[in-house]
């Protein structure tokens, strides 16, 4: 559209005048933005069809990635960075008197995700884009997405995300495409010619409008989609109340994961599961059968991927589709269901591992039901016929057993592949925690090491260290990320190292400046900055790092000998709004950072602060100024971890436990390039299975444990009293579940370790080097192309 700034600005001017009914002079930030994104919009519209085309044309397989989340934080600079348009485009900005971060900041993080498993869906789409690989994404557009978060008085509060508030310039409603989802009503039976018939009656309709969305690769003429559901309204209702009719149906787009504590929580989840993956397969079914006859070779040209056990519902409603109303028999209908789906599993937590009540799923998606207990009597039948007599193994295999049907069973038999997102967490599914399943299919079972996308979390969000490194070792990094190995020739270059120090540096001022905008509270620079940003759960330990900072506060206010290096602990987390431990958490760490940053005699080298409503635009601040990176989760428990590698390919160093990719990260780096502490996932699984711990015992064995427990119900926090009871219950009378006691010493020891070598600038300088050099590896370029190869059967178009 434009080939040099002038271009631009003329063009630029135009579509403003256009869209906004004003001249430049009149115009506000927003509405530039707004003008800049349509723009850009246009700029890939044509590719956008072309790429779409391509596909129909030439019969390309693609693949579609079923996720409840899609975490793609602010989209404006990162299409520009990956359609290679940044530099005209600020520039001819700038011609014109506006910053390009000014309007940056006007574009809200869509709100369409909570943690990891958006933000790795977010990355793979970038990288399916950037390799030229047939992929799109399948969502749900929420309309308030988790929730916005505030700290009131150390507390968090749950506002709504009100991020589609002045509409999404990215998306492209297509009401034409939308269809139709039932709930509840009967299943009407009959016999046909000799087959049975079966019919949805008397449902509760609700319409799913798509909203598309352009996904760029970077530098490639490839444009995917991400197509997100909106719920909306039937034109023809049967439910006589209108209002509570438009309500209920609203809601399945309008949170994220809504509190399931309560039945009408439970009915509402498996809506939104079913809404997803029912808009979804009728909408690729109907976009292939204008290009195919028959769906006999349907797993030939589409692969689904199912992102956790949330879109699990996909494997009944493909096979209903394919039987009801496509006219195929049972055996043909599995084939092609089992052949066409792939499922990531992103846990070893039971509660994660979703189940229904039969009395809520059978009422509310009955002819799913029905295929889903055909499903699991068949699958029986196997058990039986390989483990005759033994009910006990058939029951606990089972897909429907005690009133539960178990999400991941029905996953794992009703799909080809089955991969773990870690070498460790792949080998505790094979080994352990299915091991059963992988006895009966070991040949679906592999493993695909998460990454993450290099482009968004190094390019964009470091662009001094990435034109560093550029000018170093050549652009090839970008596209192909394992020349970062390069960097490892400047190990001992002291000039290269210290302009590695000055970018840190400056990357923490920048952080520095936005905590004191947010806060008011003025963080040491020089300080190290020690953080831990993600979900809010007990088995990722943010309570063993609060814990060690109440140990310093307690070691520097009783030793007068004692030294560290001034350090700043940066705490990033949202708690699920039903989950109360992990609300009793983030109130503890604003609790210790209000107690530590008001103390006159430890201010100087102790400081603590929280991030409120951390997000993607946020972590783009952080990951670029960490020095220390907080992986601390109980080891077993954590699948992968993504932020493990955006700390590491920003050349923090990782303090953590030998869990998830930490595993992977260790064997990369080496030894001596990162702080390993704790139990191993051994000898967890150990105590899990075989007992033997007793947290008592080290509560009352070590003086430094005794003394920070009794803190929490001692009136050291006097404005709160009792309220950190329930987490010394948890930890001293309930037997500490995730051995934070159990790895508090070796936790202490690691990090005096960590603060020792920072003060050594030379060697700290060069791990960092290390870190950043190996992390190429980490890519979700890699991760993607093994998925493409080995799972779905994908190649580049181009």
């Amino acid at each position: 559209m434009f080939s040099d700034k002038d271009e631009f600005k003329e063009a630029f001017l135009k579509k403003l005048e256009m869209t906004c009914g004003k001249s430049f002079n009149e115009s506000t930030v927003k509405d530039q933005f707004y003008t800049l994104g349509l723009l850009i919009r246009e700029y890939v519209s044509t590719e956008w069809i072309n790429t779409n085309e391509h596909y129909r044309i030439d019969k390309v397989k693609q693949v579609y990635y079923f996720s409840i989340e899609f975490l793609l934080g602010r989209l404006l600079r990162h299409n520009l960075l990956n359609l290679g348009i940044e530099d005209i485009v600020e520039s001819g900005l700038n011609d014109l008197g506006i910053d390009l971060t000014d309007l940056e900041v006007v574009e809200s993080d869509a709100g369409l995700g909570n943690g990891g498993l958006g933000r790795l869906a977010a990355c793979f789409l970038d990288s399916l884009a950037s390799l030229n690989l047939p992929g799109h994404g399948c969502g749900i557009r929420y309309k308030h997405g988790l929730f916005e978060q505030k700290i009131v008085d150390g507390y968090q509060v749950e506002l709504p995300d009100q991020w589609l508030r002045n509409g999404h310039v990215w998306e492209v409603r297509k009401a034409d495409l939308a269809i139709e989802i039932p709930f509840w009503g009967e299943v009407e039976v009959r016999e046909e010619k000799g087959r049975k018939l079966f019919r949805h009656i008397n449902a509760e309709r609700v319409t799913a409008v798509p909203y598309d969305m352009p996904i760029a690769g970077y530098k490639t003429d490839t444009i995917n989609t991400l197509r997100l559901w909106s719920a909306e309204p039937s034109r023809y209702p049967i439910n006589q109340d209108v209002l509570k009719y438009k309500k209920e149906t609203e809601a399945i787009s309008e949170f994220l994961y809504p509190d399931d504590t309560q039945d009408e929580g439970k009915i509402l989840r498996l809506k939104q599961q079913y809404f997803l993956v029912s808009a979804s397969i009728k909408s690729i079914i109907q976009t292939y059968k204008r290009q195919h006859r028959g769906l006999s070779e349907f797993h030939k040209y589409i692969s689904i991927h199912i992102n956790d056990t949330h879109p699990v519902l996909a494997i009944p409603e493909l096979m209903r589709v394919l039987m009801d109303e496509e006219g195929l028999g049972w055996d043909t209908a599995w084939r092609i269901t089992t052949e066409t789906i792939s499922y990531t599993n992103h846990t070893t937590l039971s509660e994660a591992l979703e189940k229904w009540p039969v009395r809520i799923f059978q009422p509310l998606l009955p002819r799913i039901f029905m295929i889903v207990n055909e499903i699991n009597e068949r699958f029986c039948q196997q058990l039986w016929d390989r483990y005759p007599g033994e009910w006990e193994k058939i029951e606990s295999l089972a897909i429907i057993a005690h009133d539960q049907v178990k999400m991941a069973h029905l996953a794992i038999v009703g799909s080809h592949s089955v991969n773990g997102v870690a070498a460790l967490h792949t080998d505790i599914l094979k080994y352990r925690e299915m091991n059963q399943f992988y006895k009966i299919y070991p040949e679906k079972f592999n493993n695909k090491t998460n990454g993450i996308t290099h482009r968004n979390w190094l390019l964009k969000s470091n662009p001094h260290l990435s034109n560093l490194i550029t000018e170093s070792i050549g652009d090839k990094w970008i596209k192909n990320p394992n020349h970062l190995e390069e960097l490892l020739t400047y190990s001992n270059d002291s000039s290269f190292l210290d302009s590695l120090a000055s970018i840190k540096l400056a990357n923490k001022k920048k952080l520095v400046k936005r905590i004191e905008a947010q806060t008011g509270e003025k963080i040491d620079e020089h300080s190290i900055f020690d953080i831990q940003v993600k979900r809010l759960h007990a088995y990722k330990r943010q309570l063993l790092n609060i814990f060690h900072v109440m140990y310093l506060y307690n070691r520097l206010k009783e030793d007068s000998h004692f030294h560290m290096h001034p350090r700043t602990f940066i705490f990033g987390a949202k708690a699920s709004p039903g989950y109360y431990f992990a609300k009793k958490v983030i109130k503890l760490i604003n609790a210790v950072a209000q107690k530590v940053n008001n103390d006159p005699y430890t201010k100087d080298k102790l400081k603590v602060t929280f991030l409120e409503n951390y997000r993607v635009s946020l972590a783009e601040d952080v990951f670029p100024a960490a020095d220390v990176s907080e992986q601390i989760s109980t080891a077993s428990k954590e699948a992968s971890g993504t932020g493990n590698m955006k700390f590491m390919m920003n050349g923090a160093i990782t303090v953590g436990t030998l869990d998830g990719a930490n595993v992977e990260i260790h064997e990369k780096v080496g030894e001596e390039n990162i702080f390993i502490f704790g139990l191993s996932a051994e000898e967890v699984l150990n105590y899990y299975h075989h007992g033997g711990y007793h947290s008592m015992e080290y509560y009352h064995h070590d003086k430094r444990i005794q003394q920070v427990m009794d803190q929490l119900k001692n009136g050291f926090f006097p404005e709160v009293m009792d309220e950190f009871e329930p987490i010394f219950d948890s930890l001293v009378m309930e037997n500490d579940q995730y051995f934070v006691l159990r790895d508090f010493a070796s936790y202490v020891n690691i990090q005096e370790r960590t603060g020792a070598a920072y003060e050594n600038s030379m060697k700290w300088r060069q791990m960092s080097l290390v870190n950043i050099a190996k992390s190429g590896y980490f890519s979700s370029d890699r991760t993607i192309d093994e998925y493409a190869k080995e799972i779905w059967r994908i190649h580049p178009t181009r």
